[in-house]
């Protein structure tokens, strides 16, 4: 391969990763969609190579920008590729009519969060009737899985190694973005999940919320998602905290009986 042809392939490569950089921000901000210069900060990159690649993903659909306020949402593209790619074992459906039982049985906001690589990502929540709503996550927002209450539950049934290669490979986006974390409370509080069986965490950016979090397991014992609730801190004692575990664990075990029957 000439010098030539390596650094093209390099560049090739580079825009593939900056395009998927743009596309996971405005996943996770969807709702409110993103302008170009948020996209631009988050990113770190430079606001014309930012547009030149967004006009780009317009082009093919996976991308669109309001004419209103000019942010930026996802496109139809995107929701197709998503339909065609959906796992065999559909875990979002599976656990769906169970988030909106625990929502109305606590009143809270319930969450669905599955391990991606080193992230925690929220793939659906529900929300319960009590008037303050605690949304400390969006659908498809992204989290360093060392961070947040479901992330947490998953973290606990996870190998030492594993917890520390997660912690190692997410150490300088936590830094970054979440100023209140503390290593040692993490490992302290892995292990008062174990011991309990269910996670309770203090929200990192939001000091007035706290969740409780129990984990979906696979058949190997490892998590592959959780479900948390979260509300005030006022609202989630540890009286309160121990019977929404409940709730959610009891929900939780009919949903690996589910999976398990799903992979037969």
């Amino acid at each position: 391969m000439s010098i030539r042809t390596k650094r093209d392939a390099n560049n090739g490569t580079q825009v593939l990763q900056r395009a998927a950089a743009l596309l996971r921000l405005i996943t996770a901000n969807n709702r409110m969609g993103m302008r170009l210069t948020d996209l631009h900060c988050l990113s770190a990159i430079e606001k014309p190579t930012a547009h030149r690649i967004l006009q780009g993903l317009i082009a093919e659909q996976m991308v669109r920008q309001d004419n209103a306020n000019k942010r930026y949402y996802l496109g139809p593209a995107m929701y197709e590729m998503g339909l065609v790619a959906a796992p065999r074992v559909a875990l979002r459906d599976i656990c769906f009519p169970h988030l909106q039982a625990i929502a109305e049985q606590t009143g809270d906001t319930a969450f669905l969060t599955v391990r991606s690589g080193f992230d925690g990502l929220c793939i659906d929540r529900a929300e319960g009737g009590f008037p303050i709503k605690a949304f400390v996550l969006d659908i498809g927002r992204r989290r360093p899985l060392n961070v947040g209450g479901g992330s947490l539950a998953i973290l606990s049934t996870l190998p030492e190694a594993e917890i520390q290669r997660i912690c190692s490979a997410n150490a300088d986006r936590v830094k970054a973005n979440f100023p209140r974390y503390n290593a040692a409370d993490l490992l302290r509080d892995i292990a008062a999940s174990r011991a309990r069986g269910y996670a309770v965490k203090d929200v990192l950016e939001i000091p007035e919320a706290r969740s409780v979090a129990v984990p979906i397991c696979g058949h190997d014992g490892e998590a592959i998602a959780a479900i948390s609730v979260a509300t005030l801190k006022a609202r989630l004692d540890d009286a309160r905290a121990a019977t929404v575990a409940g709730c959610i664990a009891q929900a939780v075990a009919q949903i690996e009986n589910r999976l398990d029957e799903a992979r037969r």
